[in-house]
Order: structure tokens, then C-alpha cells, then sequence
């Protein structure tokens, strides 16, 4: 099978099963989707939607973050990964959004990822989800799935990941292939023993057919 042939039976049997994947994380604002994001480095989407509810009624908006203190916002996310540094970033990034933005989210990567606690990955699941901009954000199921099943090869960063994946991607997939790699890695490419025999992309994957 040759690469072209293995992305077309790929995104086919993605598009027909879950073309309406999407994340995983709770959110009402495109506020609250950034600030659900930042919380999620290297923390499970399930303890970011534990964590949520209780911070966005205290903190709705960036306005009412900016002028939190540190404590209150350690307080709502000591649960989470790294919360001490979490806690300075979303207080940095509510305060830079307030003066620079005017409390509207930039939607351009570069402008993103100028705010405190957002980088490249963050900046691309804000602009492929608020705005289904082809932005590839390549987390560790995106980097370990992608290689594993033969979309990737010999790709050592998550830039070079996310190069390979959108140079392959028709433009308008982009956003959605995100989740499909995510959803895929979660529950069934798992990192330990990935569940082969209930998967439907085996045929096309490198990995399997080894």
C-alpha cells in the first residue's frame, strides 16, 4: 500500500464512522475552550472537565480572571497537572487578553501563541476548533498514532509531525483529522496494547501489518 493509498483508507473509514468527532473538553465560550486547553497539557481531558465547572463560575470571563489571585485560581485547579505554573499562566493570559485584545481571543496561531500558557499545540486546537482552520495539533496521541500506523515517518517533534500530516490531509480535513487521531489513540491505538482486533483502519496500518 503506498502512503497516498494508506491516508485515502484512512480518512475514508474516519469520515464514514465519526464525522462528527470533536473535543472532548466541556466549554460554552471560546474563553472557556482556551482556558480548558491550557489545562489539558499532559493531563487527561476527564479531570480538565472535573476541574472546569467550579473555576467558571468564579472566573466566567477573562476580566474576572485577570484580576484573580493566585491562590483562588490554585485553589479551583490543584487536581490538575503542574497547577502552581497553570494557575500564573491563565492569570497572565486573562490579563494580556483584557489589554492587548480587549478581551476577544485572537484567532491567528501567531497572536496565540504570544499569550502566557499557549503554545503551538494550544494555539492550533483554538484555531481548528473556534474557527475550522486547517491547524494540525499534534499532542501525544496525534504523534505516537500517526507513526505507529504509518501516516508519519521518522518524525521526532510534533512540528515535524503536524508537516508531515497536513502536507498529506486534504486542506478542509484538517481540523477534524485532529480528533479522529486523538479519539483513535484514546480508545483504541492505546500506547500499551492497542485493541488490532477492533480496529477498523488494521488493513491500512503499518504497524499491524508488520
Amino acid at each position: 500500500m503506498t502512503k497516498k493509498e494508506r491516508y485515502r483508507f484512512i480518512l475514508d473509514f474516519f469520515n464514514s464512522k465519526m464525522p462528527q468527532a470533536e473535543t472532548e473538553l466541556l466549554y460554552h465560550t471560546p474563553f472557556e475552550l482556551l482556558v480548558a486547553v491550557i489545562l489539558s497539557a499532559q493531563c487527561t481531558d476527564k479531570r480538565v472537565n472535573m476541574v472546569t465547572p467550579s473555576l467558571f463560575k468564579v472566573f466566567p470571563n477573562s476580566k474576572s480572571l485577570s484580576k484573580a489571585e493566585f491562590d483562588d485560581v490554585f485553589n479551583l485547579i490543584k487536581s490538575i497537572s503542574y497547577p502552581n505554573n497553570k494557575a500564573k499562566h491563565l492569570i497572565g493570559m486573562a490579563k494580556m487578553l483584557e489589554e492587548v485584545y480587549g478581551g476577544e481571543i485572537p484567532l491567528k496561531v501567531l497572536e496565540l501563541v504570544k499569550l502566557p500558557g499557549v503554545g503551538r499545540k494550544t494555539a492550533n486546537v483554538i484555531t481548528s476548533v473556534l474557527d475550522n482552520q486547517p491547524n494540525m495539533a499534534v499532542d501525544t496521541h496525534v504523534f505516537r498514532v500517526s507513526a505507529r500506523i504509518g501516516l508519519t515517518k521518522g518524525a521526532k517533534t510534533p512540528l515535524a509531525t503536524e508537516k508531515q500530516l497536513i502536507k498529506h490531509i486534504p486542506k478542509e480535513q484538517i481540523h477534524i483529522a485532529h480528533h479522529w487521531l486523538i479519539l483513535h489513540g484514546r480508545y483504541i491505538c492505546t500506547a500499551r496494547n492497542p485493541k488490532c482486533e477492533d480496529c477498523g483502519i488494521k488493513e491500512a496500518c503499518a504497524f499491524y501489518n508488520k
